[in-house]
């Protein structure tokens, strides 16, 4: 099992990853922590192009440190109206609840896989690092990424998919544990029983490649970030932590949640957007089942349940709300981006040598 403090893969002070976080966060996250000595990360898989190239551009005003850009690269599929006339079928007695109806013209979904038009307006930004979810672009795509000289990071939740990733040549592993919050990085399979616990997952992983490999999940203090550390991992990506930082545009519903006893209560949920997440587990997650078979295929689910959404928190609820969340929210604090990021570090029991990771 091997433990570095002399990696330069990353160009960062400090061993601290910021887990992109659509929907809650934008430059001003990743500028924070990228200030602090760690990786700032902008969730792109939720923008425009427009929007990419003008979250980037305040990014590279606002920090000289490296960042890095995260999508999705999931297969697309077909949108299934029999499907969805189920689904909505399903949702009726919400909709009927709060007296709206479902606005069927709508047929656009929020998150998009990396494409060649994503890659013609970040190419000129020069991105220090890039990272994957849901596997990797296909050959072409990922081919002209890595002439650009950035580094690729893509997330492993098995230990088939983190060989499946250091033979497609990324440059690091994010091993994630299932404690993580957010969407499983799931590639290989759709079975959940194949999801471990980040202690037994990392050092697995740590043993059977030979790149870097940065642990996620549960990381959320300078304690976990030892024992990850510990166990093999060359750096750590945190997430939940900074949930309730002043930089993170987290709703009231979410931010109220973090804070009360609802976050000792997480599960994975497929009932927002059709594919695993882990949220902190509400009112619609446990009567339609935290994993529903009559869920459309990701992202299309997301369609239907963005609008009851709006209808319940417009009445003030968040029980139709996708409140993200790891298994250990303990760490939350309402304070800047930078200063918990300095604090992760300062209270590390193995301090960092000089130096980049």
């Amino acid at each position: 099992m091997k433990q570095s403090y002399s990696y330069d893969w990353l160009g960062t002070t400090f061993p601290i990853i910021q887990a992109p976080m659509a929907g809650v966060q934008d430059s001003a996250l990743a500028i924070a922590v990228s200030k602090a000595g760690g990786l700032g990360s902008l969730p792109c898989a939720m923008l425009g192009v427009d929007e990419i190239a003008h979250q980037v551009s305040l990014i590279k005003k606002g920090t000289t440190g490296p960042f890095n850009l995260n999508f999705f690269c999931h297969e697309a599929v077909e949108y299934s109206e029999s499907k969805h006339q189920q689904w909505r079928e399903l949702l009726k007695p919400y909709f009927d609840e709060f007296s709206g109806a479902y606005d069927a013209s709508i047929k656009s979904v929020s998150r998009v896989p990396f494409n060649h038009d994503i890659a013609d307006v970040i190419e000129g930004f020069v991105p220090p690092v890039i990272s994957f979810h849901f596997g990797l672009p296909e050959k072409a795509l990922l081919k002209r990424i890595k002439s650009w000289g950035c580094k690729i990071l893509s997330s492993a939740t098995t230990i088939e998919e983190a060989i499946w990733l250091e033979e497609m040549g990324v440059d690091g592993i994010i091993a994630q544990g299932v404690e993580a919050g957010g969407h499983r990085g799931m590639f290989l399979s759709n079975d959940i029983s194949t999801q471990m616990g980040l202690s037994s997952l990392l050092p697995q992983i740590v043993d059977r490649v030979r790149i870097p490999v940065i642990a996620a999940g549960g990381v959320c203090d300078a304690r976990s970030i030892d024992a990850a550390l510990a166990l093999g991992a060359s750096a750590v990506q945190v997430g939940t932590a900074y949930l309730l930082c002043h930089e993170v545009n987290t709703s009231r519903f979410h931010r109220d949640a973090l804070k009360g006893e609802k976050a000792n209560h997480t599960a994975l949920t497929n009932v927002f957007t059709g594919k695993p997440a882990r949220g902190i587990s509400n009112r619609v997650m446990k009567e339609l089942g935290y994993m529903s078979d009559g869920v459309p295929a990701f992202p299309y689910a997301s369609m239907e349940m963005a609008q009851l959404k709006s209808l319940a928190e417009k009445q003030g609820l968040g029980d139709f709300s996708s409140l993200w969340s790891g298994q250990n929210a303990s760490a939350c604090q309402e304070i800047s981006a930078f200063e918990l990021t300095q604090q992760l570090v300062k209270n590390m029991r193995n301090k960092p040598l000089n130096g980049s990771f």
